[in-house]
């Protein structure tokens, strides 16, 4: 566990970055998740799309995935980093000017992108549905918070560099050059290009990217936070220092091959298929090792648990990333395959990992940060508990729904009757038995976004409304 000074004056480190993209990270996250419910909302009852061509839901779900990943998932993990590293590596970061100018840069990218997608301007490439001059703008401002990060780096007063930093290392140079490579386009104007790839080759190159966008966004940075957080908020050591390096390496290593289980029984050869299953499944190793690496740190500490609504949300945040990465290499054997693809499975399995595993750790990180930033203390600990339930509640309303739905989506899609024919022929009958489970997302995706409109409250409370420590007397210190 860094041995470091909590309370570090703004003099030593740029702290006023991260309340930016703290800020950032809870509007975005409002605005994002809030599209995911309406969104939610039209698969359960089709009239609220209101017949606007910017309201259906192929405009606005793109806008939904890019607004979790990268408004709200990317702010937070930046916001988490800046304050992170200047710690461990004992340095203010390189460059307040970049760091500034990556704040700016990232925040008029999102504006462009909640601005084009439901106009109809798209390249249709999942999780990469931005046009090509937005593309520019995210390689630049991402270089630029590059090399403010590597110079800070270089510039350390300490030797050795913890784990959480090689966790952070691994996210700033792969999610570059994923983005290069799968975006690699010729113009044909400022709104329309042509990929450079086609075919199967395009299908590959794009899971390539996205599956490890999951792996190098919402995973690796995370476990980097992970890292510094959990033992900051339990005050506790690392369980097994030497399992976070292995943890480190191995995940690394066999993440980037996994991508091919996103094309099984597709055109791509059989051995690419197999290659991207294999790895699947032996990630499991690695993912669970961080997992049991993180919640046995809280040995000795788990009466902590029970008062403290940091812990409780990084409880779950570790167990739902276990759950999700034992979920995932499942999925990926074929025979699981054939029955979870193109079904709701798979979205309760994304949603698992993203409102669990991101969400949760996310929400513990804020809350153990708002306080530090601003100093003061939280303005109301029930209230943050209170929405520690009502998001622990939703996810897993949210999942269990999603299952429930794709299960049913894929059995009946298989089945069979007496004359070896088709049981449900009409998609239609598939579609009308699901709607329970469609309300059943709603229910949970609403307690969700309860919840982040909680913890916004309570962080406006808390910087505006909570005197600070230093006019609070003695006693009720």
């Amino acid at each position: 566990m860094p041995d470091v000074a909590e309370h570090a004056s703004s003099e030593i480190y740029d702290d006023e970055v991260t309340k930016k993209f703290i800020v950032a990270t809870v509007f975005w996250g409002i605005a994002a998740m809030t599209v995911g419910v309406w969104l939610a909302l039209q698969l359960a009852w089709w009239p609220a799309g209101l017949g606007i061509p910017q309201f259906t839901f192929g405009r606005l779900r793109p806008v939904h995935t890019n607004g979790v990943i990268f408004a709200f998932t990317a702010n937070f993990v930046f916001g988490g980093i800046y304050y992170s590293m200047q710690r461990l590596l004992k340095v203010r970061m390189w460059s307040d000017k970049l760091s500034a100018f990556h704040f700016w840069g990232w925040q008029a990218m999102l504006v462009s992108v909640i601005v084009t997608i439901p106009m109809g301007m798209t390249q249709t490439k999942e999780y990469a549905e931005m046009i090509w001059p937005i593309d520019v703008v995210i390689a630049v401002v991402f270089l630029a918070f590059a090399l403010n990060f590597f110079m800070t780096i270089k510039n350390r007063k300490v030797q050795h560099l913890y784990v959480a930093i090689w966790f952070y290392i691994s996210f700033v140079i792969t999610i570059p050059v994923l983005h290069v490579v799968n975006n690699l386009a010729i113009p044909a104007s400022l709104t329309r290009s042509y990929p450079v790839y086609s075919g199967m080759t395009d299908a590959l190159i794009q899971w390539w990217y996205g599956h490890n966008a999951v792996g190098f966004l919402l995973t690796t940075p995370i476990l980097g936070l992970m890292y510094y957080f959990l033992p900051r908020a339990a005050n506790r050591p690392v369980y097994s220092y030497r399992l976070s390096i292995i943890h480190f390496w191995a995940l690394v290593f066999l993440y980037i091959w996994a991508g091919p289980h996103h094309l099984l029984y597709s055109a791509l050869p059989d051995w690419a298929q197999t290659v991207g299953m294999v790895f699947s499944i032996m990630l499991l190793a690695p993912s669970w090792g961080g997992m049991l690496n993180g919640l046995l740190t809280l040995r000795g500490a788990w009466d902590k648990v029970r008062t403290d609504p940091v812990l409780k949300f990084m409880v779950v945040a570790v167990s739902f990333y276990g759950m999700s990465t034992f979920e995932g290499p499942m999925m990926s054997i074929r025979s699981v395959s054939a029955l979870s693809h193109f079904t709701n499975w798979v979205v309760g399995h994304v949603h698992s990992g993203a409102l669990g595993w991101v969400g949760m750790m996310g929400f513990g990180t804020m809350y153990w940060l708002v306080p530090r930033l601003w100093k003061r203390e939280l303005y109301s600990v029930s209230l943050a508990t209170t929405h520690f339930w009502t998001a622990t509640i939703g996810v897993v309303l949210y999942t269990v729904s999603l299952w429930g739905a794709g299960l049913t989506e894929g059995l009946m899609a298989r089945a069979i009757n007496e004359g070896g024919q088709l049981q449900y022929p009409f998609f239609l009958d598939i579609v009308h038995t699901l709607e329970p489970f469609y309300w059943g997302r709603l229910i949970g995706g609403t307690l969700y976004l309860c919840g982040v409109f909680l913890m916004a409250y309570n962080f406006i409370a808390t910087v505006w409304f909570k005197p600070r420590p230093a006019a609070i007397p003695q006693a009720a210190k």
